[in-house]
């Protein structure tokens, strides 16, 4: 193993380290905070997946995000409290009771004409499948759909981009089903094999480090295979590696599906971290956010874009709670981005990836990994 390697996974041990060591040193407020800033990291590896491996920009990850909040929020509903005390056998969401007719049963099978979807959630755990799976089936539909045509570049995102704002009209509109713009509040706590998941508890941050962590680890050891090269050599030059045999959209698909795997776990924990699931999710804004992470991390470096994800969202917390700079927040967090893509393109994963680099040649002179080993291992 050579010494820059070594050093790199000496970076992912230390960060791991770090966010399973934190419980220590905060509040159950202070955990639920960080808790979130952990699921946008995983946010980070995503976006960093698709476009810094891959060179797919998506402009829609806040539908996979969002699907798969919205899944397990609809378990969680129905085994909360207000949804079993409506006056039924069987719990019922206490929207569609203020939404329902006249004389509608308060029956979950038809107190409105889209209730019936609902019956599934009654389980947790179809709540937690669904919550993966959705977005995998979709985003896989959408891969072989886009990149069998051999449709790329910028188009690809404006597919992604128009499908995300559909979906969320879908989910505003539909109101009886839904709750509209008001989403999914007032939820149960996630339950796994007789242990409650509160919020505010340190099991629930922990399974988010956990999340966290299994996800840096596996990225980055599918990166590593074959099939990691091989999709970085299609972002190189698709024209190239499709000439030498390569099934360019097979591959591509296949860290697609990967990536939207990955935001619907996020996007579940988000739910247990915060309680609710909300349209906004699949807001423009937020899925561009997503990239301004990864941008900012660097989103050629897995590690890089979960840390730059977490930075920018604790710096935002932090200034957007500053009485002097409540107004000017939004702008301060836009400064950031367009100074980092000025002056450090390749984001904090680059700088920290040539500041290491530097410091092996200063430490033993020849000891630096050649120009295809520099190319072929980010951090």
């Amino acid at each position: 193993m050579s010494i820059e390697r070594k050093f790199q996974v000496a970076a992912y041990v230390l960060f791991i380290a770090v966010i399973f060591a934190a419980p220590v040193f905060g509040d159950e407020f202070w955990l639920n905070r960080i808790s979130k800033y952990l699921v946008y990291g995983m946010l980070g590896v995503a976006i960093a997946l698709t476009w810094g491996y891959a060179g797919i920009l998506n402009l829609g990850q806040g539908l996979f995000f969002g699907l798969g909040a919205y899944m397990l929020a609809m378990s969680l509903k129905l085994s909360s409290l207000t949804s079993l005390q409506q006056g039924s056998d069987k719990p019922v969401p206490d929207f569609m009771l203020w939404n329902a007719e006249p004389g509608a049963p308060t029956e979950l099978c038809c107190i409105n004409k889209g209730s019936f979807l609902w019956l599934p959630f009654q389980s947790q755990s179809v709540g937690l499948v669904l919550g993966i799976l959705l977005p995998v089936v979709i985003a896989g539909a959408l891969g072989m759909l886009v990149f069998r045509k051999r449709i790329s570049g910028v188009f690809v995102s404006i597919i992604t981009l128009a499908l995300v704002l559909l979906v969320r009209l879908v989910m505003v509109d539909a109101q009886p089903v839904t709750n509209g713009f008001n989403g999914l509040t007032d939820l149960g706590w996630l339950t796994i094999g007789g242990i409650e998941f509160d919020p505010y508890s340190r099991a629930t941050y922990y399974l988010c480090a956990a999340c966290l962590s299994l996800t840096l680890i596996g990225a980055r050891l599918i990166v590593e295979t074959r099939a990691g090269m091989i999709l970085q050599a299609i972002r190189d030059d698709h024209v190239r590696a499709r000439y030498l045999g390569f099934d360019v959209s097979l591959y591509q698909v296949f860290f697609f599906v990967i990536s939207a795997g990955i935001a619907g776990v996020a996007g579940m924990l988000y739910v247990v971290v915060a309680e609710f699931a909300s349209p906004t999710f699949m807001d423009l804004s937020f899925s561009v956010t997503m990239v301004v992470w990864a941008a900012v991390g660097g989103r050629s470096s897995l590690l890089g874009a979960c840390i730059g994800a977490i930075l920018i969202n604790m710096i935002e917390a932090e200034v957007s709670e500053t009485e002097a700079l409540v107004e000017a927040w939004k702008a301060i967090i836009g400064l950031i981005f367009v100074l980092v893509v000025l002056f450090m393109p390749r984001g904090l994963g680059g700088v920290a990836h040539d500041v290491l680099r530097q410091f092996i040649r200063r430490l033993k002179p020849g000891a630096a990994s050649s120009p295809l080993q520099q190319q072929s291992e980010a951090l």
